[in-house]
Formats: structure tokens, C-alpha cells, sequence
């Protein structure tokens, strides 16, 4: 009886050793290197690509201009979650961003809301979430999921470096 007790624990031990390293993996992959402190400062976007979409399926990402029109856009990040974006052609947009992360599965997100004169960022209800390519604080990939048909989801990929 105290050797199947015995061998019961131990199976149950490494059981749970193989499911807690598993899903640790998965975290880290996604989160390895990511904290809101290292998207703090101004950004640009240097280029916008496509994973599984075609090039200019999307007509316009976060309701402003088509993706390409952020090519070259500043992206300027406070501590206090202000912040603003500006395109090449002159539009600016104010923004209150922060950085989601569950961990419960769900890949780690920058996400913001649009913010305009008069607003209070705690009354918007709706904003864009960007799935965390990769950030290490001077270079940052920010993937937008797009529904591509009736069950498969492709990204428009914005690829930014740090410019202060």
C-alpha cells in the first residue's frame, strides 16, 4: 500500500511538472522581453507588411487611412498612457494606450483608444488591440488580427524602431 501511494505521487508530480513547463513555454514565447515601460518614448513606423493576407485587401486600419499610410508615422508613448500618433500626410490622432497581458493564454497586446478634445479615456469604450510581435525597446513589431474568410485570421504587420 505505501509503495502505491508512493508511485502515485510521483506519477502525479511529473504530471504536473510536464503540464506547468508546457504552458510556461507558451508565456514565454510571447511575453519574453514585453513590459509597458519598454514602449514608453517615440516610435516610428518604419514598414507595414502582411502575414496570410493579400496586399490591399485592408482598405483602413484603427477607421483613419489605409495601412500603408502609416509607413513613416510617429508614434509618440507617455508613461501616463497619453499619447499620439502622426501620419506623413499631417493627420494626428491622440491616443491613450496601455499594455494588455492576461496570462491566460492570450498572446500579450498593446492596445489604445482614440482619444479627442473633451474626452475622458475612461468613458471610450472601444479601441484597437495589436497582438506583440516582439519588443525590446529599441525595435517593436505590432501585428492587427484581420478575419480572412470565414475562419482563418491573417495580420497587417507594422515594424517600428525607437527614435527617443
Amino acid at each position: 500500500m505505501k509503495n502505491l501511494v508512493k508511485y502515485s505521487l510521483i506519477i502525479a508530480f511529473a504530471g504536473l511538472l510536464f503540464s506547468s513547463c508546457s504552458t510556461t513555454q507558451k508565456a514565454v514565447s510571447y511575453t519574453a522581453g514585453a513590459s509597458r515601460s519598454k514602449f514608453v518614448g517615440t516610435w516610428m513606423c518604419n514598414t507595414v507588411t502582411y502575414q496570410d493576407i493579400v496586399t490591399g485587401t485592408v482598405q483602413k486600419v484603427f477607421d483613419q487611412a489605409p495601412p500603408q499610410a502609416f509607413v513613416n508615422s510617429t508614434w509618440i508613448l507617455t508613461n501616463s498612457g497619453n499619447g499620439q500618433y502622426s501620419l506623413v500626410n499631417g493627420m494626428s490622432q491622440s491616443i491613450y494606450w496601455s499594455y494588455y497581458n492576461p496570462g491566460n493564454g492570450e498572446d500579450p497586446a498593446f492596445q489604445f483608444k482614440k482619444v479627442y478634445q473633451g474626452d475622458k479615456a475612461k468613458d471610450i469604450d472601444s479601441g484597437y488591440r495589436l497582438v506583440i510581435g516582439s519588443i525590446d525597446g529599441n525595435t517593436m513589431v505590432l501585428k492587427t488580427p484581420v478575419k480572412v474568410g470565414s475562419s482563418k485570421i491573417g495580420y497587417v504587420i507594422y515594424t517600428f524602431t525607437k527614435t527617443k
